[in-house]
C-alpha cells in the first residue's frame, strides 16, 4: 500500500469553506475597525489558528480574543448554509478508508469548528486522528501537529501522505518528513504552493485515489 498512513487539512482542501471564513473575516474588521482590509491580507494566513491570523492586526490581548470571539460567533451562526464538501472528497475518504487506510486530519481550526463540518458534510467516524488549534501549543507550518498524528495513528513520516491546499499545510508535512500532494481546487495559486515544493499536485479526488493505488 501507497502511503498507509494519510493526513489531511480540512478547510480548502476536503471541504468549501472559504467564503465563510472570509466573510467571517469582513465581518469582524467591520465590527473592531470599521472597514475590512483586502481579503488578501487574511488569506496568507489561511491554515494558521485565528489567533496568529488577528495578531496582524492588534498586540492587545483583550482585543485579540474579542476579535477571534466576533469571528467565531459570526462563523456558527453561518456555517452550515456555507459549509460545502467538495465534489468527489467524501466518496475518495470513504474509499481509502475501505482499502485499509489509516486517516487523519490536521488543522488549524478548533475541534468545535473541526466536529460541526465534520458532521454536516457526512465525514463523522472516518478519521481516527484529530489534531486541532485547541489540542496543541504548535501549529501549522510547525512539524509538531503532523507529528503528533501520525503518532496517534501509528504510522512514520515515511509512510505517511499529507494532502492540503496551503503552503502551510506542505511546509509542515515536509518538515515532518512526511510525503506531501497540494490540492489545487482551494483557495491558493499553484505558484504559492510552488515555493513549499510538494510531491504531488491534484487537480481531483480521482487524482488521489490513482496516487495511493501507486500512480503518479
Amino acid at each position: 500500500m501507497h502511503w498507509p498512513t494519510l493526513l489531511f487539512d480540512f478547510d480548502g482542501t476536503l471541504v468549501d469553506s472559504i467564503e465563510l471564513i472570509l466573510e467571517s473575516y469582513r465581518h469582524t474588521m467591520r465590527v473592531h475597525r470599521g472597514a475590512a482590509p483586502p481579503d488578501s491580507l487574511f488569506l496568507e494566513g489561511l491554515g494558521t489558528p485565528l489567533r496568529v491570523q488577528f495578531k496582524e492586526f492588534t498586540q492587545d490581548p483583550a482585543e485579540l480574543e474579542a476579535m477571534i470571539a466576533t469571528y467565531r460567533e459570526w462563523n456558527m451562526a453561518n456555517h452550515d448554509r456555507m459549509v460545502t464538501a467538495y465534489p468527489g472528497a467524501l466518496e475518495a475518504v470513504k474509499a481509502l478508508k475501505a482499502t485499509g487506510h489509516r486517516m487523519g486530519i490536521v488543522t488549524s481550526k478548533n475541534l468545535r469548528g473541526l466536529s460541526r463540518g465534520l458532521a454536516l458534510c457526512g465525514f463523522d467516524g472516518l478519521f481516527d486522528a484529530l489534531l486541532t488549534a485547541d489540542s496543541m501549543e504548535k501549529s501549522k507550518p510547525d512539524p509538531a501537529p503532523v507529528l503528533a498524528a501520525i503518532e496517534g495513528l501509528g504510522g512514520t513520516p515515511e509512510t505517511t501522505l499529507l494532502v492540503g491546499d496551503s503552503p502551510h499545510d506542505i511546509a509542515a508535512g515536509r518538515n515532518a518528513g512526511a510525503a506531501t500532494a497540494a490540492c489545487l481546487w482551494g483557495p491558493f495559486s499553484k505558484d504559492r504552493i510552488a515555493r513549499e515544493r510538494p510531491d504531488h499536485w491534484l487537480d481531483s479526488f480521482d487524482d488521489l485515489i490513482t496516487l495511493c493505488n501507486g500512480g503518479t
